[in-house]
């Protein structure tokens, strides 16, 4: 857990991030192990900015991945940043429930489901017609 904590951090410091300075890595790991970082790179309109969590989910779906284990994203800040509802709702496309997010905590790497995030979440299910 540590280690794809650490990658996240990692990422960091490739965020481009002028406008917010708030600068976000994220490490997605695959079902078979493969691991795609990303980071946070803002536009000066701000809708066009992309999140770290989506930086590495498209890199990961490009190289035909389509199962994921866990996603850890940390901040320059180290304040326990999470994937935003957006990003939340990204990963749900791929993955359960019981999908594993890391981040940072006080006493060292704390873990939730995406689940607990993002409880009752919009699935394919709900827009495909029967």
């Amino acid at each position: 857990m540590s280690e794809l904590l650490d990658q996240a951090r990692e990422a960091v410091d490739a965020a481009y991030a002028p406008y917010s300075d708030y600068q976000v890595g994220a490490a997605l790991r695959t079902a078979d192990g493969s691991v795609y970082t990303g980071c946070n790179i803002e536009n000066a309109n701000y809708s066009n900015s992309l999140h770290a969590e989506e930086v590495a989910l498209g890199a990961a779906v490009r190289d035909g991945h389509r199962e994921f284990d866990r996603i850890a994203v940390s901040s320059a800040a180290a304040d326990g940043v999470t994937p935003c509802g957006m990003c939340r709702q990204s990963l749900a496309e791929f993955c359960e429930e019981s999908f594993v997010v890391v981040r940072e905590g006080a006493d060292g790497p704390v873990e939730s489901t995406l689940g607990e995030l993002l409880p009752d979440t919009i699935t394919r299910e709900m827009v495909q017609d029967e």
